[in-house]
Order: C-alpha cells, then structure tokens, then sequence
C-alpha cells in the first residue's frame, strides 16, 4: 500500500486555511500546519507547526525541519492579511511584508520540498490569491502582492511541468466567515446583505467553497491543468463589486 500523499498548509489556523486542513484530512493526506497559531482542531494525520512567516529566516528553518520529517507532495500556501489603506497612506513597508508573506515564504516553502517533488516527479503547489489581484479600493499592497502570486505562479508552471509538478491558484472573492472579511464587514450588517446582494449568485462564499476548488487541483487526476487561475467569486471577477 502506498504511503498518503502529504499536504503544507499556511494560515491552517482559522477560516479559509481550517476548511482546507479538514477537506484535506477527510480526503486521507497527512498535514502540515504553518502559522502563527495552532489549528483548533487536532488529527493523528495533522502535524501543527508554529511559525511567523513575516520572518524569512524562521520560515526558511521551519521549512527545512519539515522537509527532513515529511515527504511532502502538496504545497498550499493560504495565509494572508489585507492592511487595508487608500494610497495615499499605504507605505513600502506595507508592500515590502506582504512581499514576504505572500511571496517569499511561498517560495521558501517550495524550495525546501521541490528535491522531494523532482525526485517522485510528482507535486501539486496551489497559492491562494484574491479576487482582489483585479483591483480593489483600499488595497494597494495586497492587490498587488496578489498579482504577483499569479505571475509567479504561471512562471514555476512552465519551469516545474517537466517534473510532473503543477502550480495553480486559487482566487476567492468575499468569504464570509473569515477574520479577513470581517475585520472590515461585520457578520450580519446591512453593509454584508448588500455585497451579497451585488454578487452574481447573490451569495457570499464560505471557506468551503475555497477548499472545494483547492481539492480539485491538489488531485492527482488534475495532472493536465497548471498554470491556472480559478476565481472563487460567485461571479464577481465578471464584473465589479464594491467592497
């Protein structure tokens, strides 16, 4: 019998990261937890690793040790945070973190495991992005890390595909339920009923939406898909909605 493929999971602590962990465990993958916080739940399969990924030098640490204990075969790097400013106050500091958090431990994550991968010429990597790559008021420096998540991704598509792995993203639009929603919407205003109502399906997302989709392109019947972008919007990357 083969061994169960083995997820990494970033921000795997609350939300949008807590729906992948338990899609992921439900469906028999063994998990690695990286973030800040230990998830609220507790698994056999789960292995929950604590570490800020605002800091290149513990998260290149933390990666290596993962990658001495765990054949890892999935990359799924979820954690993110907004700082939600006009332009007019947005710094290059704001810029130059989510840098990090949303480009750099990626890449960190994925050096560390990429001999693992080349050597089985097996690996799935998914970055969730945004909706927001598109543009949205207030969010300079997550928009554009957002982007960048995309135009990184299409490039280790192209490198990686010889080695069997694939790399695609994920972008969610308005997930409720989620500390990044509502820090800015609160659950139940009428600001909330009125963005679901502007959206297509006239519904927010739940963090299982977003699970469903990465579950979808961790699989390894989706070998012939990399490179993509799947919004996760109910239809809100069609058009524009106001946040």
């Amino acid at each position: 019998m083969s061994e169960p493929d083995t997820a990494l999971v970033t921000g795997g602590s609350t939300g949008i990261g807590a729906a992948i962990l338990e899609a992921m465990l439900a469906r028999g993958y063994e998990v690695v937890s990286l973030s800040r916080r230990k998830p609220a739940i507790s698994h056999p399969r789960l292995d929950a690793v604590t570490v800020d990924l605002y800091d290149a030098a513990a998260t290149r640490e933390a990666a290596a040790a993962i990658a001495s204990r765990h054949a890892v075969t999935h990359v799924v790097h979820n954690a993110g945070v907004t700082r939600h400013k006009p332009i007019a106050d947005a710094t290059s500091e704001d810029v130059g973190a989510l840098a990090q958090l949303h480009l750099g431990a990626a890449l960190i994550l994925v050096q560390a495991v990429l001999p693992q991968m080349r050597a089985r010429q097996f690996g799935r990597v998914i970055l969730i992005s945004s909706r927001a790559a598109l543009g949205v008021v207030g969010r300079t420096a997550y928009s554009a890390t957002k982007a960048g998540m995309i135009g990184m991704g299409r490039t280790w598509a192209l490198e990686l595909a010889p080695a069997g792995i694939t790399v695609n993203m994920v972008a969610p639009g308005p997930i409720r339920s989620t500390e990044m929603f509502h820090e800015l919407i609160p659950a139940g205003s009428e600001r909330e009923k009125a963005l679901a109502a502007a959206i297509p399906v006239r519904r927010l997302g739940s963090p299982e939406d977003v699970a469903n989709a990465v579950m979808f392109f961790a699989s390894r019947d989706s070998g012939f898909v990399t490179g993509q972008v799947l919004y996760v919007c109910g239809g809100a990357s069609v058009g524009t909605i106001a946040l």
